[in-house]
């Protein structure tokens, strides 16, 4: 199975282009800054993911994705190889996204850039408490315990 979700924020516009077919073919190419998990001193604190999006998903971000926005991306890894001008055999790895979702509100981005807020790789940390209505799991749960379900 070959499947990646990614959670991030796009680095720039998404790059728009139509195929040069009889029936064009809208796609789009865009990076994602993704926060990494654990951060060790001196590394980066994301990964930046290439990606590529077809038809109407590339339509979509053609008219509602811009630099800064969080988005979900669900898709699947490809790896391809090409020869450059020198001969070289190169390598490529990116993510073909099929679904493209907004992960904040309109709102959020909208203050954020009205903020000047361009650290496009930093997603937000969680929260520290707990959010209303949830509550912490003081018990553990052993393999012996039945489950409600």
């Amino acid at each position: 199975m070959n499947k990646v979700i990614l959670l991030g924020r796009l680095t720039k516009d998404p790059e728009i282009r139509y195929s040069q077919s009889a029936d064009p073919m809208c796609v789009s190419r865009f990076t994602l800054a993704v926060d990494r998990r654990f951060k060790k001193e001196g590394e980066p604190d994301a990964d930046f993911i290439f990606c590529v999006a077809f038809r109407r998903t590339a339509e979509f971000m053609e008219r509602y994705i811009k630099k800064g926005m969080m988005v979900s991306v669900c898709g699947s890894l490809q790896v391809r190889s090409y020869e450059d001008n020198t001969g070289q055999r190169k390598w490529s790895t990116e993510v073909i996204a099929e679904e493209v979702n907004f992960a904040e509100s309109r709102a959020a981005f909208e203050a954020r850039m009205a903020k000047g807020d361009s650290d496009y790789s930093a997603v937000p940390p969680p929260p520290q408490s707990e959010p209303e209505g949830f509550k912490a799991i003081t018990q553990s749960i052993d393999e012996d315990d039945d489950l409600p379900f």
